[in-house]
């Protein structure tokens, strides 16, 4: 009997009504950037925000954009961070598959299997929102791929860097971080904060700098990933970067969200 993860946040962190949703998604992705404008290779990574959508998804969909039409695409390994429940190293669902209001989302439980490190914890999972708002992107731009979910808590960047690097495969597989950056600053400081956190994904630092949480919720995600790329040498593209301030919220306290893409081939640019 198949196990699904029904969605926590529908309603709330983005529309709970399938036609309003796959609208919804569609609307952000016609008004992001083309892919005509950015590199032609496919991206083999992205950071992605994780808000409700009237805050971040237009940012979200400049991410999303870049896959369209990525029909080869078959696994998408998705990293976000642990809101609800503290957990240790990188926790999978426990389930077969992960339901939206458009439909289920099949986990790639072959890939799991492979990661002996990686344990089940539906309770972590259960209310977690920062790989749900994922979903629908992915099931409108690479609606076949079967998804790799992992919630991240107290873990170092090697070692998340080495789960990266064991479901690395090919053209075949794309890796979402999922974070929002800075939370809950004046507009002109989470700006600020933001613009230091950018140019610290753009510049991978050394293997002893770390972002910090207060930097990026998903900073485990974030600093895995750049584990990852300074080794293989992978080129990083930032496609927006906004605040809650710029989108749908006010100005006294805002959240901060970054897109971007990272690329094989250093010469993507």
């Amino acid at each position: 009997m198949q196990t699904v993860r029904p969605p926590a946040v529908a309603g709330m962190f983005y529309p709970s009504e399938p036609v309003v949703l796959t609208d919804t998604v569609t609307h952000l992705l016609a008004s992001a950037e083309p892919r005509s404008n950015l590199p032609l290779r496919w991206p083999k990574a992205l950071i992605v925000p994780h808000a409700g959508y009237i805050y971040s998804g237009p940012i979200a969909a400049s991410a999303y954009a870049q896959l369209q039409g990525a029909s080869h695409i078959q696994r998408v390994v998705l990293i976000g961070p642990a809101h609800r429940v503290a957990v240790h190293g990188l926790v999978s669902p426990g389930v077969s598959a992960l339901r939206t209001p458009v439909g289920d989302s099949e986990v790639d439980s072959e890939a799991l299997a492979m990661l002996p490190e990686v344990v089940a914890n539906p309770r972590a999972h259960a209310h977690e929102h920062s790989l749900e708002v994922q979903l629908p992107f992915l099931q409108k731009v690479v609606p076949h791929a079967k998804i790799v979910p992992l919630i991240a808590g107290f873990i170092d960047a090697a070692e998340v860097g080495a789960v990266l690097e064991s479901l690395w495969g090919g053209r075949e597989t794309v890796i979402v971080i999922s974070s929002d950056l800075s939370h809950y600053l004046p507009y002109r400081e989470g700006q600020n904060e933001d613009r230091h956190t950018a140019d610290r994904i753009l510049s991978p630092p050394e293997e002893d700098e770390v972002l910090s949480p207060e930097q990026a919720c998903g900073c485990a995600g974030i600093n895995g990933l750049l584990w990852v790329a300074k080794r293989r040498k992978l080129s990083i593209r930032l496609l927006d970067l906004r605040n809650s301030g710029d989108t749908a919220g006010d100005k006294a306290h805002v959240v901060g969200y970054g897109a971007f893409a990272l690329y094989e081939d250093a010469h993507a640019e």
